[in-house]
């Protein structure tokens, strides 16, 4: 049966996006078995030559590709929040410019917002990939509840936001996306969860993640700490977390992040943090 709802697609691209990568994104978000009302694309600046082409290529398949053109590059969330702006829909589907959603993900998806008027976040379960995307190499699994998702809320970020599907009103009634280095995400769902909104994910593997060691790196050093540090100093400060949690959240995450080393840290990842396929 058609689902009434209809939903919007919102995506952003850089100039330092691959762009075979990102044609393989836009078009798991076109060959879906249930189709968006639009794809709204934000280009964050000047882009090379290969993304360009990519886009003209697609608006000829997909007429119903609405590109925003910034004129110079902003942080991620600001690009993120210029596309749910532009958003004709209240339902939007969440996706990044080098992920592959499975073809059944708003199949799965669309219908849970159309039972329930109250869910505000809806994500799933991802499966990341090296090199070729038969290549799996782990799974990111999270809590499905709403109790468990903002229990999970208080250690580590609890959806994995390249699935999310979210209300638009939900999402600007907590302030929409707002700048936080690498925890733009984790960020919004706290507040999010302050606002009292709900929360779910699917047991389903909705989208295929590409990661490689650059990934590991760039959750190490001192500004990702302290972009991290910052997050649960902010739910301490709100009476989310009690101190005790506070300071281990914070310990735990100075010794993966500032004292192991890339390579230890990629060990632990992949290793205990994630499913092995």
């Amino acid at each position: 049966m058609k689902s009434k709802l209809t939903f919007s697609v919102c995506m952003s691209v850089y100039r330092n996006d691959r762009a075979e990568f990102f044609r393989d994104a836009l078009l798991s978000v076109i060959y879906q078995t249930v189709k968006p009302a639009e794809i709204v694309l934000v280009v964050d600046g000047p882009v090379p030559d290969g993304i360009e082409r990519v886009i003209s290529d697609t608006r000829k398949i997909w007429p119903l590709l609405n590109v925003i053109r910034l004129e110079k590059n902003h942080r991620l969330a600001f690009a993120r929040q210029t596309g749910i702006d532009y958003a004709v829909s209240d339902v939007i589907a969440l996706m990044d410019s080098d992920d592959i959603s499975l073809p059944d993900r708003f199949e799965k998806q669309l219908p849970c917002f159309e039972e329930d008027d109250q869910l505000a976040v809806l994500g799933g379960q991802i499966n990341e990939f090296t090199g070729e995307e038969s290549n799996l190499t782990g799974c990111r699994t999270v809590a499905l509840d709403d109790g468990e998702i903002k229990s999970v809320l208080k250690w580590r970020c609890p959806l994995n936001h390249m699935t999310v599907m979210i209300r638009k009103s939900a999402l600007m009634k907590a302030g929409g996306y707002q700048d936080w280095f690498y925890n733009e995400d984790y960020y919004l769902w706290i507040r999010m969860a302050e606002a009292g909104c709900k929360f779910r994910n699917l047991p389903h593997v909705l989208v295929h993640v590409r990661v490689d060691d650059g990934v590991y790196r760039r959750r190490g050093g001192l500004r990702y700490f302290r972009s991290e540090a910052g997050i649960q100093r902010y739910m301490w400060r709100r009476g989310i977390i009690r101190f005790p949690r506070y300071a281990f959240n914070v310990a735990v995450r100075f010794v993966v992040q500032v004292v192991c080393p890339n390579r230890v840290r990629r060990f632990l990842f992949v290793n205990l943090f994630r499913e092995r396929i």
